[in-house]
Protein backbone atom coordinates (compact mmCIF):
# COMPACT_ATOMS: atom_id res chain seq x y z
CA UNK A 1 0.00 0.00 0.00
CA UNK A 2 1.05 3.60 -0.56
CA UNK A 3 2.17 5.46 2.54
CA UNK A 4 -0.23 8.02 4.01
CA UNK A 5 2.34 10.72 3.26
CA UNK A 6 3.83 10.50 -0.24
CA UNK A 7 7.58 10.63 -0.61
CA UNK A 8 7.32 13.08 -3.47
CA UNK A 9 4.68 15.48 -4.81
CA UNK A 10 4.86 17.05 -8.26
CA UNK A 11 3.02 20.30 -9.05
CA UNK A 12 2.12 20.86 -12.72
CA UNK A 13 0.39 24.19 -13.57
CA UNK A 14 -1.65 23.89 -16.77
CA UNK A 15 -3.22 26.43 -19.10
CA UNK A 16 -4.56 25.23 -22.47
CA UNK A 17 -2.21 22.23 -22.59
CA UNK A 18 -4.45 19.69 -24.36
CA UNK A 19 -1.86 18.98 -27.07
CA UNK A 20 0.93 18.00 -24.71
CA UNK A 21 -0.54 17.10 -21.33
CA UNK A 22 -0.92 13.39 -22.15
CA UNK A 23 2.78 13.06 -22.99
CA UNK A 24 3.67 15.08 -19.89
CA UNK A 25 1.62 12.72 -17.70
CA UNK A 26 3.12 9.64 -19.34
CA UNK A 27 6.70 10.78 -18.79
CA UNK A 28 6.04 12.00 -15.26
CA UNK A 29 4.34 8.76 -14.25
CA UNK A 30 7.15 6.67 -15.72
CA UNK A 31 9.84 8.66 -13.88
CA UNK A 32 8.01 8.69 -10.54
CA UNK A 33 7.10 4.99 -10.70
CA UNK A 34 10.78 4.24 -11.13
CA UNK A 35 11.52 6.10 -7.88
CA UNK A 36 8.67 5.02 -5.60
CA UNK A 37 5.01 4.09 -5.57
CA UNK A 38 4.42 6.73 -2.87
CA UNK A 39 3.95 9.81 -5.01
CA UNK A 40 1.25 12.23 -6.08
CA UNK A 41 0.91 14.48 -9.11
CA UNK A 42 -1.04 17.70 -8.58
CA UNK A 43 -2.32 19.26 -11.78
CA UNK A 44 -3.56 22.84 -11.40
CA UNK A 45 -5.85 23.86 -14.26
CA UNK A 46 -5.47 27.63 -14.50
CA UNK A 47 -8.79 28.31 -16.22
CA UNK A 48 -8.06 26.40 -19.44
CA UNK A 49 -10.51 26.90 -22.31
CA UNK A 50 -9.66 23.72 -24.23
CA UNK A 51 -9.89 20.01 -23.32
CA UNK A 52 -7.25 20.20 -20.59
CA UNK A 53 -9.77 19.76 -17.75
CA UNK A 54 -11.35 16.73 -19.45
CA UNK A 55 -7.97 15.06 -19.86
CA UNK A 56 -6.99 15.77 -16.26
CA UNK A 57 -10.21 14.14 -15.03
CA UNK A 58 -9.35 11.02 -17.02
CA UNK A 59 -5.89 10.93 -15.41
CA UNK A 60 -7.49 11.11 -11.96
CA UNK A 61 -10.00 8.38 -12.74
CA UNK A 62 -7.22 6.07 -13.94
CA UNK A 63 -4.86 6.78 -11.02
CA UNK A 64 -5.97 8.03 -7.56
CA UNK A 65 -2.48 9.44 -7.03
CA UNK A 66 -3.41 12.19 -9.49
CA UNK A 67 -4.92 15.29 -7.86
CA UNK A 68 -6.69 17.92 -9.96
CA UNK A 69 -7.32 21.50 -8.85
CA UNK A 70 -9.39 23.65 -11.20
CA UNK A 71 -9.47 27.45 -10.91
CA UNK A 72 -12.67 29.44 -11.37
CA UNK A 73 -10.83 31.49 -14.02
CA UNK A 74 -7.31 32.20 -15.23
CA UNK A 75 -5.37 33.59 -12.25
CA UNK A 76 -1.87 33.12 -13.64
CA UNK A 77 1.11 30.80 -13.42
CA UNK A 78 2.41 31.94 -10.02
CA UNK A 79 -0.98 31.58 -8.25
CA UNK A 80 -1.35 28.14 -9.89
CA UNK A 81 1.96 26.98 -8.42
CA UNK A 82 0.95 28.51 -5.07
CA UNK A 83 -2.29 26.51 -5.11
CA UNK A 84 -0.26 23.37 -5.63
CA UNK A 85 2.00 24.27 -2.71
CA UNK A 86 -1.08 24.67 -0.51
CA UNK A 87 -2.29 21.19 -1.47
CA UNK A 88 0.89 19.07 -1.43
CA UNK A 89 1.50 16.33 1.13
CA UNK A 90 4.85 14.97 -0.04
CA UNK A 91 8.12 15.06 1.84
CA UNK A 92 9.76 16.55 -1.25
CA UNK A 93 7.94 18.77 -3.74
CA UNK A 94 8.83 19.34 -7.40
CA UNK A 95 7.49 22.20 -9.55
CA UNK A 96 7.52 21.54 -13.28
CA UNK A 97 5.66 23.00 -16.28
CA UNK A 98 3.50 20.88 -18.58
CA UNK A 99 5.31 21.90 -21.77
CA UNK A 100 8.18 19.42 -21.16
CA UNK A 101 10.86 22.04 -21.66
CA UNK A 102 12.11 21.00 -18.23
CA UNK A 103 12.76 17.22 -18.39
CA UNK A 104 10.96 15.07 -15.77
CA UNK A 105 13.89 12.64 -16.06
CA UNK A 106 15.91 15.11 -13.98
CA UNK A 107 13.77 14.48 -10.89
CA UNK A 108 15.81 11.45 -9.63
CA UNK A 109 18.98 13.59 -9.68
CA UNK A 110 17.16 16.31 -7.74
CA UNK A 111 15.95 13.75 -5.23
CA UNK A 112 19.50 12.44 -4.78
CA UNK A 113 20.73 15.96 -3.90
CA UNK A 114 17.75 16.41 -1.55
CA UNK A 115 18.82 13.27 0.31
CA UNK A 116 22.22 14.94 0.76
CA UNK A 117 20.53 17.61 2.92
CA UNK A 118 19.79 20.27 0.31
CA UNK A 119 16.40 21.85 0.98
CA UNK A 120 16.14 23.42 -2.50
CA UNK A 121 17.47 21.97 -5.76
CA UNK A 122 16.81 24.42 -8.60
CA UNK A 123 17.38 23.83 -12.29
CA UNK A 124 19.95 26.02 -14.05
CA UNK A 125 19.42 26.30 -17.80
CA UNK A 126 22.60 25.76 -19.81
CA UNK A 127 20.98 25.82 -23.25
CA UNK A 128 17.45 26.82 -24.29
CA UNK A 129 16.35 25.10 -27.49
CA UNK A 130 13.60 26.43 -29.71
CA UNK A 131 13.72 30.03 -28.45
CA UNK A 132 14.47 33.17 -30.43
CA UNK A 133 17.52 35.34 -29.91
CA UNK A 134 15.34 38.10 -28.48
CA UNK A 135 13.77 35.67 -26.00
CA UNK A 136 17.21 34.48 -24.87
CA UNK A 137 18.50 38.05 -24.55
CA UNK A 138 15.44 39.27 -22.65
CA UNK A 139 15.60 36.29 -20.26
CA UNK A 140 19.27 36.99 -19.58
CA UNK A 141 18.59 40.68 -18.95
CA UNK A 142 15.61 39.76 -16.74
CA UNK A 143 17.78 38.09 -14.09
CA UNK A 144 20.62 40.57 -14.29
CA UNK A 145 18.38 43.62 -13.91
CA UNK A 146 16.50 42.07 -10.98
CA UNK A 147 19.75 41.11 -9.23
CA UNK A 148 21.18 44.59 -9.75
CA UNK A 149 18.15 46.15 -8.07
CA UNK A 150 16.97 43.46 -5.68
CA UNK A 151 17.94 43.02 -2.05
CA UNK A 152 17.87 39.22 -2.63
CA UNK A 153 20.13 37.53 -5.18
CA UNK A 154 18.26 35.21 -7.52
CA UNK A 155 20.43 32.56 -9.24
CA UNK A 156 20.95 33.37 -12.92
CA UNK A 157 19.18 31.43 -15.68
CA UNK A 158 16.76 29.65 -13.38
CA UNK A 159 13.00 29.24 -13.42
CA UNK A 160 10.39 27.66 -11.20
CA UNK A 161 11.61 24.14 -12.03
CA UNK A 162 12.92 22.98 -8.68
CA UNK A 163 12.64 20.48 -5.84
CA UNK A 164 11.85 21.79 -2.38
CA UNK A 165 11.80 20.31 1.09
CA UNK A 166 8.79 20.46 3.42
CA UNK A 167 10.49 23.25 5.37
CA UNK A 168 10.54 25.45 2.26
CA UNK A 169 6.91 24.64 1.45
CA UNK A 170 5.91 25.57 5.02
CA UNK A 171 7.74 28.89 4.63
CA UNK A 172 5.89 29.58 1.35
CA UNK A 173 2.58 29.03 3.10
CA UNK A 174 3.48 31.80 5.55
CA UNK A 175 4.03 34.32 2.74
CA UNK A 176 0.59 35.64 1.67
CA UNK A 177 1.60 38.38 -0.78
CA UNK A 178 -0.41 38.63 -4.01
CA UNK A 179 2.34 39.78 -6.42
CA UNK A 180 4.55 36.71 -6.37
CA UNK A 181 7.87 35.78 -7.94
CA UNK A 182 8.36 32.27 -6.55
CA UNK A 183 11.99 31.92 -7.57
CA UNK A 184 12.76 35.15 -5.72
CA UNK A 185 10.73 34.05 -2.69
CA UNK A 186 12.64 30.76 -2.66
CA UNK A 187 15.96 32.65 -2.59
CA UNK A 188 14.68 34.91 0.21
CA UNK A 189 13.73 31.87 2.36
CA UNK A 190 17.30 30.61 2.36
CA UNK A 191 18.31 27.19 3.76
CA UNK A 192 20.73 24.92 1.85
CA UNK A 193 20.24 25.41 -1.88
CA UNK A 194 22.09 24.05 -4.89
CA UNK A 195 21.76 24.39 -8.65
CA UNK A 196 21.52 21.48 -11.07
CA UNK A 197 22.59 22.32 -14.63
CA UNK A 198 20.62 20.92 -17.55
CA UNK A 199 19.80 21.59 -21.19
CA UNK A 200 16.29 22.94 -21.69
CA UNK A 201 14.33 21.40 -24.53
CA UNK A 202 11.96 23.06 -26.98
CA UNK A 203 8.26 23.03 -26.16
CA UNK A 204 6.66 19.66 -26.89
CA UNK A 205 3.41 21.33 -28.02
CA UNK A 206 1.51 24.59 -27.81
CA UNK A 207 2.82 28.12 -27.46
CA UNK A 208 4.59 29.96 -24.68
CA UNK A 209 2.43 31.21 -21.82
CA UNK A 210 4.96 33.97 -21.04
CA UNK A 211 4.99 36.49 -23.91
CA UNK A 212 6.90 39.76 -23.59
CA UNK A 213 4.01 41.51 -21.79
CA UNK A 214 3.86 38.89 -19.04
CA UNK A 215 7.65 38.76 -18.76
CA UNK A 216 7.73 42.52 -18.18
CA UNK A 217 5.02 42.18 -15.56
CA UNK A 218 6.93 39.39 -13.83
CA UNK A 219 10.11 41.47 -13.87
CA UNK A 220 8.24 44.42 -12.37
CA UNK A 221 6.82 42.21 -9.63
CA UNK A 222 10.30 40.93 -8.87
CA UNK A 223 11.83 44.39 -8.65
CA UNK A 224 9.06 45.96 -6.57
CA UNK A 225 8.56 42.93 -4.31
CA UNK A 226 12.21 42.43 -3.45
CA UNK A 227 13.73 45.91 -3.56
CA UNK A 228 13.28 49.46 -2.32
CA UNK A 229 16.01 50.73 -4.64
CA UNK A 230 13.49 52.36 -7.06
CA UNK A 231 12.29 54.50 -4.15
CA UNK A 232 15.88 55.48 -3.40
CA UNK A 233 16.36 56.39 -7.06
CA UNK A 234 13.31 58.65 -6.78
CA UNK A 235 15.00 60.43 -3.88
CA UNK A 236 18.24 60.81 -5.88
CA UNK A 237 16.34 62.17 -8.87
CA UNK A 238 14.57 64.60 -6.57
CA UNK A 239 17.91 65.93 -5.34
CA UNK A 240 19.20 66.15 -8.93
CA UNK A 241 16.12 68.07 -10.01
CA UNK A 242 16.46 70.41 -7.04
CA UNK A 243 20.13 71.00 -7.89
CA UNK A 244 19.28 71.80 -11.50
CA UNK A 245 16.55 74.18 -10.36
CA UNK A 246 19.05 75.93 -8.03
CA UNK A 247 21.55 76.31 -10.87
CA UNK A 248 18.81 77.75 -13.05
CA UNK A 249 17.86 80.26 -10.36
CA UNK A 250 21.47 81.38 -9.91
CA UNK A 251 21.93 81.67 -13.68
CA UNK A 252 18.76 83.72 -14.13
CA UNK A 253 19.75 86.08 -11.30
CA UNK A 254 23.23 86.60 -12.78
CA UNK A 255 21.80 87.29 -16.24
CA UNK A 256 19.26 89.69 -14.77
CA UNK A 257 21.67 91.64 -12.57
CA UNK A 258 24.88 91.62 -14.64
CA UNK A 259 23.73 91.68 -18.27
CA UNK A 260 20.96 93.28 -20.27
CA UNK A 261 20.24 90.17 -22.39
CA UNK A 262 17.55 88.50 -20.31
CA UNK A 263 16.29 86.33 -23.16
CA UNK A 264 19.49 84.31 -23.18
CA UNK A 265 18.24 82.17 -20.28
CA UNK A 266 15.31 80.69 -22.16
CA UNK A 267 17.27 77.56 -23.14
CA UNK A 268 18.21 76.46 -19.65
CA UNK A 269 14.75 77.40 -18.38
CA UNK A 270 13.13 75.33 -21.08
CA UNK A 271 15.45 72.36 -20.47
CA UNK A 272 14.98 72.63 -16.73
CA UNK A 273 11.20 72.70 -17.10
CA UNK A 274 11.23 69.58 -19.23
CA UNK A 275 13.62 67.80 -16.87
CA UNK A 276 11.55 68.70 -13.82
CA UNK A 277 8.30 67.59 -15.48
CA UNK A 278 9.77 64.30 -16.66
CA UNK A 279 11.32 63.59 -13.28
CA UNK A 280 8.05 64.28 -11.48
CA UNK A 281 6.10 61.97 -13.76
CA UNK A 282 8.68 59.21 -13.36
CA UNK A 283 8.68 59.59 -9.58
CA UNK A 284 4.89 59.48 -9.50
CA UNK A 285 4.95 56.32 -11.60
CA UNK A 286 7.39 54.56 -9.27
CA UNK A 287 5.45 55.63 -6.19
CA UNK A 288 2.23 54.53 -7.90
CA UNK A 289 3.59 51.01 -8.37
CA UNK A 290 4.31 50.65 -4.66
CA UNK A 291 1.05 52.29 -3.60
CA UNK A 292 -0.88 50.06 -6.01
CA UNK A 293 0.64 46.96 -4.45
CA UNK A 294 -0.16 48.23 -0.96
CA UNK A 295 -3.76 48.72 -2.13
CA UNK A 296 -3.91 45.21 -3.58
CA UNK A 297 -2.49 43.63 -0.43
CA UNK A 298 -4.80 45.63 1.85
CA UNK A 299 -7.91 44.16 0.18
CA UNK A 300 -6.72 40.67 1.21
CA UNK A 301 -8.60 38.90 -1.54
CA UNK A 302 -7.74 35.22 -1.96
CA UNK A 303 -4.87 34.49 -4.32
CA UNK A 304 -7.06 32.08 -6.28
CA UNK A 305 -10.53 30.47 -6.24
CA UNK A 306 -11.19 26.78 -6.87
CA UNK A 307 -14.19 25.51 -8.80
CA UNK A 308 -13.34 21.82 -8.55
CA UNK A 309 -11.03 19.56 -6.55
CA UNK A 310 -10.44 15.94 -7.51
CA UNK A 311 -8.56 14.04 -4.82
CA UNK A 312 -8.95 10.43 -3.85
CA UNK A 313 -9.03 9.49 -0.18
CA UNK A 314 -8.21 5.88 -1.01
CA UNK A 315 -4.57 4.79 -1.56
CA UNK A 316 -3.82 2.74 -4.63
CA UNK A 317 -2.87 -0.90 -3.90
Amino acid sequence: MIESQPLISVIVPCFNEEDGIAMCHERLSAVLSGITEAYEIIYVDDGSRDRTAELLRSFHQADPRVVVLRFSRNFGHQPAVSAGLDAVRGQAVVIIDADLQDPPELIPSMLELWRKDYQVVYGVRVNREGETGFKLWSAKMFYRIINSLSDVEIPLDTGDFRLMDQAIVSAFRQMPERHRLLRGMSSWIGFNQIGLHYERSARFAGTTKYPLRKMLGLALDGIVSFSTIPLRLVTIMGFAAALLAFIGIVYSLVVRLVTHSWVQGWAISFIGMLFMSGTQMLCLGVLGEYVGRIYTESKQRPLYLLREVLRSSQPRP
